[in-house]
């Protein structure tokens, strides 16, 4: 998707198609779901200057084991990847997981695996709203619940067809609450099975509701996104934009944080930007990272998501370079390409003054 100043964010986690690599580059549940943790991280965070509340969600990869399984030890130490990259809560079960290649056992139990990794340290987020009939995406979204997570993540393009308007949508989403008690949720303008992007008119209803406590932004058009921050004021829901190329811009107009793809490459990364937006004694290197991220979107979304496996290979995480959704393997040029791409993040890290997380 190509709109404004945006031009190089992907079309987020549709199949992508494959081919050389080509950019020139330069250079007890918790109902406030991310309110400030007193826990503290599995491990330390040592990269960060952390000067604001703005955080880094990370949406979680899916390891597998060379059998096609999920590899759950695997799992452990990409957990502990992120907590040690500075990130403050967790997104699992979603896009990045390929939610929709997993079975409902699967889901609950890669969901119930990091809930108990963290152990209270971040938050935790997962999908739900899986299921045929709304009774069914309520009964599922009660079960994922209740393996430790603080908030059940709603699929916009769940609660009403694409032909259908926003007074159906707002049906949709109300008659889901009235089946699913007080369970704290969040909204995700997934692209799948289509992108149903939230107008304020939705939005306003959400917010009324008072059982949203996040949202997962893929507007991609910033006085849109601007618009639905400020209608966020005062309420307990906390905004995650999606799209790196807005990152200072949504963070500096009040975002919480951010929750892109570009996280599963260079989370530390990711985490500064978010610490020092709106720090005015680093706005030089702020803007630099901002123009390096927004450059290096399309590389790495290229055959996502085994752009990320190979790349957190490389760094030193034990996973398998390996899908369910992915339609043909890395080609060597775009191994090559993302060889570079690491070449440039390790100069970024020398240039802020952080060192690359490690496991």
């Amino acid at each position: 998707m190509k709109e404004k100043n945006n031009s190089s964010r992907r079309s987020f986690l549709t199949n992508l198609a494959t081919g050389t690599l080509g950019v020139a580059l330069t250079g007890g549940i918790n109902t406030k779901l991310f309110a400030e943790d007193k826990a503290q991280p599995i491990l330390p965070i040592n990269n960060n200057e952390f000067v604001s509340g703005k955080k880094f969600v990370p949406v979680m990869l899916t390891p597998y084991k060379q059998n096609g399984q999920i590899d759950f030890d695997v799992l452990s130490r990409l957990t502990d990847f992120y907590l040690a990259a500075g990130a403050k809560g967790l997104f699992a079960n979603c896009l990045s997981s390929e939610m929709y290649s997993l079975s409902p056992e699967e889901r609950l139990a890669l969901t119930r695996h990091v809930a108990k990794r963290v152990n209270g340290a971040v938050s935790v987020v997962a999908t739900g709203s899986f299921g045929e009939t709304m009774n069914d995406k309520a009964e599922f979204t009660k079960q994922i619940y209740h393996t430790g997570i603080n908030a059940v993540i709603l699929i916009t393009g769940h609660f009403a067809k694409k032909e259908e308007n926003d007074d159906a949508l707002i049906a949709g989403f109300e008659k889901f609450f009235n089946l699913t008690d007080n369970i704290p949720t969040g909204t995700y303008e997934c692209p799948s099975p289509y992108k149903r992007v939230l107008t304020p008119q939705v939005f306003r209803y959400l917010l009324g509701t008072n059982r949203l406590i996040y949202h997962k932004d893929t507007t991609i058009d910033f006085d849109k996104v601007k618009a639905k921050i400020n209608l966020v004021q005062n309420n307990r829901l906390e905004f995650y934009d999606a799209c790196i190329a807005n990152a200072t811009n949504s963070l500096q107009a009040g975002a919480k944080g951010m929750s892109a793809i570009c996280g599963n490459f260079y989370p530390e990364i990711i985490s500064w930007i978010c610490a020092n937006a709106t720090n005015p004694d680093r706005q030089a290197d702020v803007q630099f990272i901002q123009e390096q991220l927004t450059k290096t979107e399309d590389i790495i979304s290229t055959n996502y998501s085994l752009s990320a496996k190979y790349f957190l290979q490389k760094r030193g995480v034990p996973i398998e370079i390996s899908g369910r959704t992915a339609s043909s393997p890395l080609t060597g040029e775009q191994r090559k390409t993302l060889d570079e791409v690491y070449k440039i993040f390790v100069g970024w890290c020398d240039r802020i003054g952080i060192k690359p997380a490690t496991i």
